[in-house]
């Protein structure tokens, strides 16, 4: 029998690692506190969560490549560029690549993000790149795009092509190291259809149950778009330190409470709300969620349902569950997604790899329980939040788009 060393201290860890693998079994190497869903009870510190998430930028910025931000104009990108270009001139690397820190935005002309980076980037006096694609350009990419992040759903293809199509932009600059903005939706509840949260435990829950998934939706976009061309994200909200200082907060201080003023986030927009050293304008610090997908125009996603609806029929819609009788695709996008993704990955194997059920507005299906009025639009778009998003689909159950699942 061969025997494997460890450099562990201690034979009683050794003997313990030796009976797990003998008896075959699994143990989970990191535990946080959270993820047992235990609903924790510690009062919200603003100040203590400012530092938390600037000391998890900071560690990200040891590098000594070219390196810059992805910038949406929306909360979280926004902070990112903010503590980081604060930082800037600590670093070691300012004396080969400069104090003034590179931004980068995508999007079709005049979408909302175009619009909120570059006054982001105007009032953080960053050297900002603004990238324009077209429908066209991005339906174009779209099997190459379900090759590298190996994956059929929906939302996560959406995102990914605008993102796929900007890091062969930045790549190209020679920048090899982005920060990104993913995770603080998952952590504060900043999916809209948080508004519906029935109360803090089950908002805690989910949560929880997002952060466990982002393997499989935002990390895995932010992962495999970048890296297929050979730029490196990192992701300052997703620091451990920072995750269990932000999960241990009571919940109800993330509540979204219009009657307190408390939109989504609120406690993040708070913390950062600093009248005498302002780290973003107010409108941008309390801007709307806008999911990626929709901020890069929401001509983006209607586009992508209109060819969509040009490639599958509805009788092939009709007898999907025959042709994929695992996760069915219950619209035509999905469904087209889908055949490429097979044409790629025919076995069984990869096709579990991705998760499914009903969403809305990104949520977990058990979220959509919360509100029965979803239950008859369930697209992951944020527009699906129907009374909340100020561009929210007008009677969206009733439209022909949604009847015929485009």
């Amino acid at each position: 029998m061969l025997l494997l060393r460890f450099p562990i201290r201690g034979w009683y860890q050794q003997l313990f690692l030796w009976f797990e693998m003998l008896s075959g079994s699994l143990r989970r190497w990191y535990n946080p506190p959270w993820y047992t869903e235990e609903v924790p009870s510690t009062p919200y510190d603003p100040l203590y969560l400012r530092e938390a998430f600037e000391k998890a930028v900071t560690k990200r910025l040891m590098t000594d490549v070219p390196f810059g931000v992805l910038l949406s104009g929306g909360l979280d990108s926004s902070l990112v560029a903010s503590v980081a270009s604060r930082k800037m001139a600590e670093l070691a690397a300012a004396c080969q690549w400069g104090t003034q820190l590179h931004t980068f935005c995508v999007g079709l002309k005049g979408s909302p993000d175009l619009r909120a980076a570059r006054e982001v980037a105007d009032y953080l006096h960053t050297r900002h790149h603004e990238f324009h694609f077209t429908v066209q350009e991005g339906i174009d990419a779209l099997e190459e795009v379900i090759y590298h992040i190996e994956t059929y759903d929906v939302t996560t293809i959406r995102a990914s092509t605008p993102m796929f199509l900007m890091s062969r932009k930045i790549k190209s600059l020679g920048v090899k190291m982005v920060l990104s903005g993913e995770g603080s939706d998952e952590i504060f509840g900043g999916y809209l259809y948080f508004h519906k949260a029935p109360n803090k435990e089950e908002l805690h829950k989910e949560t929880c149950r997002k952060i466990k998934a982002l393997h499989l939706y935002d990390c895995l976009r932010a992962n495999k778009s970048t890296s297929a061309w050979g730029l490196e994200a990192r992701v300052p909200f997703l620091d451990k330190e920072f995750i269990n200082v932000a999960m241990n907060i009571d919940p109800e201080w993330k509540m979204i409470r219009p009657d307190l003023g408390r939109i989504e986030k609120w406690i993040l927009r708070n913390a950062f709300d600093d009248e005498k050293n302002p780290y973003l304008p107010k409108h941008i610090l309390y801007r709307q969620k806008e999911q990626f997908s929709d901020g890069v125009g929401y001509s983006w996603i209607d586009g992508l349902k209109d060819h969509a609806n040009n490639q599958v029929t509805d009788a092939m819609l009709v007898n999907a569950s025959f042709i994929y009788p695992e996760n069915t695709p219950t619209t035509k996008e999905a469904y087209y997604y889908r055949t490429i993704f097979e044409k790629f990955f025919p076995k069984n194997a990869a096709r579990a790899t991705v998760p499914g059920g009903p969403s809305v507005a990104c949520s977990t299906a058990k979220a959509v329980e919360w509100d029965a009025a979803w239950s008859k639009n369930l697209d992951p778009s944020g527009r699906a939040a129907t009374g909340v998003h100020d561009s929210a689909y007008e009677d969206a159950a009733k439209t022909p788009s949604a009847m015929n699942g485009a």
